[in-house]
Order: structure tokens, then C-alpha cells, then sequence
């Protein structure tokens, strides 16, 4: 790990914390979060050990789809400050060594946009091809309905325009037509006007739809989507080195692996929804085999890129890519109720309410995002435990108030309930039983447990830089892998099984000369001549241990 390899790529071994400034922190008691609030919380972040603070939509919006439905690229929301708040919020991030990247969301705007309202007011508008029209919907055109509750077409028609018009979302949200060279140029100033402002980077929203332009007439003028990408990349390293775009690329491996690019740099990193969703069904089955498949069957990315690893993002926890069987046998584990499915194809609940509360298999949970090859991305309120609130519409059930305090509110705001962006979470999950407050003082709380294993992350920097292989533990409860550099060796194991058991690993290249030293708890374990070794582990049990020379 020589310097020269590993000063330029922060993000190689970040830990990055998604929020939403409009549910973090209300700083003047209109019952919306703002930027001053998000300031005024910025050393709970430091202290929790995050280094890259990932921002949800702040932009100008309607907010039909909690902000993901844009009318201004180039503004921050009036309820949530100004840009003086904005830079203002990344300059204290940075003085606490945090860097901060934010949702680019142009795969389509608001149907309020300027834009779009030019557009459809007349044929000879010039925003009239920035969006996808057609006379009747193609029979080749995009398929798949993102929303199967809300929607069943992807195309609308406008009565204004007298045309159809192109939405892979809701349809409030037109496409934008990236064919468009004009419509890449305003992409890439959207960047570079953020990027100006101090921002390190984006969280590409829906990628693999963004650069879709089945059945459009002027699809010829991109002749490869992933050109417009490798250039969209290159023009974020030219106004930053130190740039990076994380995409939401939920396909197979061999699909997301074009992402990152073969000739050309493309995406610095993409989520694992693959490992995510295999590591639900481990913990349905109490069976480490489906995510120990998912990752021996993992792609090793590009070697300037890498992959994200996540519990659970701001949207429904999806189960697309298990089979319906599969997908069921999660839905009994964590979901019976319809009411907690979304879709038909995932879940709005949070992992402490999906495991019933049971404290060590939650802590085996983030053990494992933490030890797990890839860079650790934590969903604002996981530090904690909150719980969702089923109450909210759809996906909003875990995007509720962060909890920090008890009382009405829950330290977010003093504004009345009625008046935030969500409802306050009742009974053991809400803010009475679980808060920042409380779990600061106590050595044993969630909070707690996630600083150790954050620290303890930044410690090993094998798990972040080494290379990787899944271990036969011997018995099926057990995922037990190893990573490698040329100056170290960790070995992580965890017990997805209700009952005590033990993992017998055999450790090539290793001997009697080595111990293993354990890294979240005080121990060791000696290694044998032949470089075998038996690990007991608790009730979902985890352990990390560094290989270490023997000093007898």
C-alpha cells in the first residue's frame, strides 16, 4: 500500500453516510431540516467516524417525489437555505476531514421544470427535444414499469403538446433525452457548478436508465451510451482530481461490470445490490452459502474503481434479483404483512424492526458491511437502530425523522408533527426508547458498537485494499473470509446461525509462527503447524482477527 497508490483514492476505503438535509435537523422550527441544522450536527458525524457525507435531493422541487422530481438543478431549496448555507455546510464538513457528494438526478426533471413547460408549449420551443416525445408509443421503445402501483405506462399523454411523452418513473417526471448533445453539455455544467461549490463527487441516480435510448428517433446521436459516460467521467477528473461517481446500477454482475468501464474510466464505484440481496436470504435461511456464492462469484472492478456495500438505502429495500421462491422466503422472514412490501418486489422496513429487535444478529449485520470487501455506505439512522414508521406512503416509511433526543419531536424540531416531513416513529423504535442522546453515554448501545467497528474499519486497512477469498468454514452457518496485502492478513467470520457454534479454517500460507489477534475484542487464537485454526463463535457471532507474528 505505497503512498502513491493510495493518497488519490479517499474513497477506496471511505465510510459514507447517506442523509436528507429535509429530515436530519431543523435549526429555526418551521418543521423542515435545513443546512443550519445539518452544521449544527456536523461533530455527531466527525465523532461517529463517517468520512464522506452523501446528500440526498436539496434542489427546488415540487416534492412529489421527496425531491427526486427537480425544477432547478442550480439552486438549493428555499425551505431547506441558500447557497451561502450550502458552502457553508461543506467548508465545517471539510474542517472535520469530511467530504461531501450529492444525488445527480438527470435521468429526468419535475414536470414543473422551465424547461419541460417550454417544451410542451410548442413544437418550435427550444426545450422541445430535450425531452423523449412521440406520436403513439413505440412498440421497440423502453420497457418496465418502475412504479407498478402508481403507473402502467412509461409513456403519458400530453394534452398541451399533443404528443406522448417519456417517463421511466412517475409521470411527473419526464425523461430527459441524453441523446441530446445540448442536454450532455447542461448535465456536465450541472457537475461542474456543484463541484465548484466544494462538492466531491455524485451518487448517480438510475443509471442504467439514463443512458437507455431504445426506440427514440435521435438515438443515432449517441451511437455508445457508455462513451457519454467515459466522458462524463473525464470531464469530472479535469475540474477534480479527486472527483468520484458512485452509480445505482442494480443488474447482474457481468451487466454492472460494463459500468465501470474496460477502455475508458467510467463509474468509480457501484453498489453490490447483488451481495445485498444475497445477504438477505443468508439471513432468512441462517445459511451463509447464498451470500458466500454472491461473492466468490463477484468481479474483481477496474483497478482504480471499486464496489459499495450497503444493509439497506433510502428506497425499498429491493429483491428484484432473487428468484420469486427466494424472494418469498424474505418476504416471511422480515415481511409478512403486505402492508410492509412495496412493489411486489421489496421492503420499507429498517433491519433492527426486520430482526425483531435481536441485538446480536443487528450487530452481526453491520460487522459484516464493515469487514465485507468494498466501501461501507450507512443510511442516516442505522448508527442508532431507528426503526420505519409504516405509516408514512411508501418508501417514506424509512426516511422519518432523525431521532435524537426524547420528547415530542424527537430533537429534530419544535415544530408540531403535523407539520414535518414525516411522522415521529411510536412505541420501542421511536425517539423515547431510541435516540442519540441516550446512547452517547451508554458503552453498550448501538451507537456504541458502530463507532467501534467504523475505527476499527480505518484500522485494517487489508479489508479495504487486500484481496479477498471466501473461506470453507466448515459448517453452512459460517462466512469466513480473508483479505490480503503485501503487509497484512485479516480474517473475519460470522455466524448467521441462532445457535453457538464453530468455523475450522485452514489459512495458507500460514503456520505455527502466526497468531490471530483479535480486533473488536481483546484475544487470540495460536495457528497450527499446518496452518489450521478453530474459531468458536456466539449466537450470530463476529470476529475479526489479524494475522500476527507469534512473540513467544
Amino acid at each position: 500500500m505505497r503512498l502513491t497508490r493510495t493518497s488519490d483514492v479517499w474513497w477506496r476505503n471511505a465510510v459514507i453516510y447517506c442523509l436528507d438535509v429535509e429530515t436530519y435537523q431543523d435549526s429555526d422550527g418551521d418543521g423542515h431540516g435545513d443546512f443550519r441544522g445539518l452544521i449544527q450536527r456536523i461533530d455527531h458525524l466527525h465523532r461517529l467516524g463517517v468520512t464522506c457525507v452523501w446528500l440526498m435531493p436539496y434542489y427546488p422541487s415540487p416534492d412529489r417525489d421527496d425531491g427526486y422530481d427537480i425544477t432547478d438543478f442550480y439552486c438549493v431549496d428555499a425551505r431547506l437555505g441558500s447557497h451561502g448555507d450550502f458552502v457553508e455546510f461543506v467548508r465545517t464538513a471539510r474542517d472535520r476531514g469530511l467530504r461531501v457528494i450529492a444525488d445527480l438526478v438527470v435521468n429526468h426533471t419535475s414536470d414543473q421544470h422551465p424547461w419541460f413547460q417550454s417544451a410542451r408549449s410548442t413544437p418550435d420551443s427550444p426545450y422541445r427535444d430535450w425531452y423523449v416525445w412521440a406520436d403513439e408509443p413505440p412498440a421497440d421503445g423502453p420497457q418496465g414499469i418502475a412504479f407498478p402501483d402508481q403507473e402502467t405506462s412509461v409513456w403519458t399523454y400530453d394534452e398541451v403538446a399533443g404528443q406522448y411523452y417519456l417517463h421511466r418513473f412517475y409521470r411527473f417526471q419526464p425523461d430527459l433525452n441524453v441523446a441530446n448533445p445540448r442536454v450532455r453539455d447542461e448535465i456536465a455544467r450541472t457537475i461542474g457548478f456543484w463541484l465548484q461549490l466544494g462538492l466531491s463527487g455524485f451518487r448517480v441516480d438510475a443509471v442504467p436508465f439514463l443512458l437507455e435510448t431504445t426506440g427514440q428517433d435521435d438515438a443515432g446521436q449517441l451511437p455508445d451510451p457508455h462513451d457519454y459516460l467515459a466522458d462524463l467521467r473525464a470531464f469530472l477528473g479535469r475540474r477534480s482530481g479527486e472527483g468520484v461517481l458512485l452509480g445505482e446500477v442494480n443488474l447482474t454482475y457481468p451487466e454492472t461490470m460494463t459500468f465501470f468501464g474496460a477502455e475508458r474510466d467510467e463509474l468509480t464505484m457501484c453498489f453490490d445490490f447483488i451481495g445485498m440481496q444475497r445477504m438477505y436470504l443468508s439471513l432468512a435461511r441462517g445459511n451463509a452459502e447464498p451470500l458466500a456464492e454472491a461473492l466468490r462469484d463477484r468481479p474483481d472492478p477496474p483497478k482504480d474503481a471499486h464496489w459499495a456495500t450497503f444493509v439497506r438505502n433510502h428506497d425499498e429495500l429491493t429483491l428484484d434479483k432473487l428468484t420469486d421462491t427466494q424472494r418469498q422466503e424474505i418476504f416471511e422472514a422480515f415481511g409478512p404483512d403486505p402492508d410492509m412490501q412495496l412493489y411486489g418486489r421489496g421492503l420499507r422496513r429498517r433491519l433492527p424492526t426486520m430482526l425483531g429487535g435481536d441485538r446480536d444478529r443487528i450487530r452481526m449485520v453491520y460487522s459484516l458491511l464493515f469487514s465485507l470487501p468494498g466501501t461501507p455506505v450507512l443510511f442516516y439512522g442505522e448508527e442508532i437502530g431507528m426503526g420505519e414508521d409504516l405509516r408514512a406512503d411508501g418508501r417514506l416509511a424509512v426516511r422519518t425523522p432523525m431521532q435524537w433526543s426524547p420528547g415530542p419531536g424527537g430533537g429534530f424540531s419544535t415544530a408540531e408533527e403535523s407539520e414535518l416531513p414525516g411522522p415521529i416513529p411510536e412505541g420501542e423504535y421511536g425517539p423515547e426508547h431510541v435516540n442519540v442522546a441516550a446512547q452517547e453515554r451508554d458503552p453498550e448501545s448501538m451507537l456504541s458498537w458502530m463507532r467501534l467497528l467504523i475505527e476499527s474499519y480505518r484500522a485494517c486497512p487489508e479489508l479495504a485494499w487486500g484481496r479477498y477469498q471466501v473461506l470453507d468454514a466448515g459448517e453452512a452457518a459460517v462466512l469466513a473470509h480473508r483479505c490480503d496485502t503485501e503487509g497484512g492478513t485479516v480474517v473475519a467470520v460470522h455466524n448467521f446461525g441462532v445457535d453457538p457454534t464453530s468455523a475450522a479454517l485452514k489459512l495458507t500460507g500460514l503456520d505455527d509462527s502466526y497468531v490471530l489477534r483479535d480486533v473488536l475484542v481483546n484475544g487470540s487464537k495460536r495457528i497450527t503447524k499446518d496452518g489450521s485454526v478453530t474459531l468458536k463463535l456466539k449466537r450470530y457471532g463476529c470476529r475479526w482477527l489479524r494475522v500476527e507474528r507469534d512473540q513467544r
